[in-house]
């Protein structure tokens, strides 16, 4: 089995849980609350949190099939995500914002799917010295390798999902984990 067959053994069945876990986290909202903001800490609405991480896969991707390339450049998502949910890490403070033409719930959770299905393509095809490559990014010297990067991907949604859920709650709506658990 190859590094990155063994990888995507791993880390898709996590990814698959993360579409299920983001359409309960944002299914039943309105258009007005997927851009709501219920106070400082939870400024990320859920909209632009959902898009963050469409384009954070992409780029991940991005990576690993272009090693020695800028992962920022030719970003495959469409453009309204670039332009509204892009971000360069953590040093990256700027606020979302509400845009007229922002992508709709099924767009986001649709998007979410296919960054994961070629996130999989790409590692599955991608040789061993390339995951085991090191790669260039603001946590390099924690997770050097493409294949850390993949890894933390994982971990990435997982944060920003745990902050929709933490806005569900600031928003008084119910838990949508436990609509899941209740299936």
């Amino acid at each position: 089995m190859t590094l990155g067959q063994s990888t995507m053994a791993l880390a898709l069945p996590t990814l698959r849980m993360h579409e299920a876990y983001a359409g309960e986290l944002i299914r039943d909202l309105s258009e007005a609350q997927l851009d709501a903001s219920p106070g400082p800490g939870l400024e990320n609405t859920p909209r632009f949190t959902i898009g963050h991480l469409c384009v954070g896969c992409a780029m991940t991707r991005r990576g690993i099939q272009d090693p020695g390339g800028d992962r920022y450049a030719n970003v495959d998502v469409p453009d309204v995500f670039l332009e509204q949910f892009g971000r360069k890490g953590p040093q990256d403070r700027r606020l979302p914002e509400a845009m007229p033409d922002a992508p709709h719930v099924e767009e986001l959770l649709s998007e979410l799917r296919r960054q994961h299905d070629e996130l999989d393509r790409a590692v599955r095809d991608a040789s061993d010295d390339v995951l085991n490559h090191p790669c260039s990014w603001k946590l390099g010297h924690l997770l050097p390798r493409h294949v850390d990067l993949v890894m933390f991907v994982c971990t990435h949604e997982a944060l920003h999902l745990g902050q929709v859920a933490a806005w569900r709650r600031a928003m008084g709506l119910d838990a949508a984990m436990a609509r899941m658990i209740a299936g």
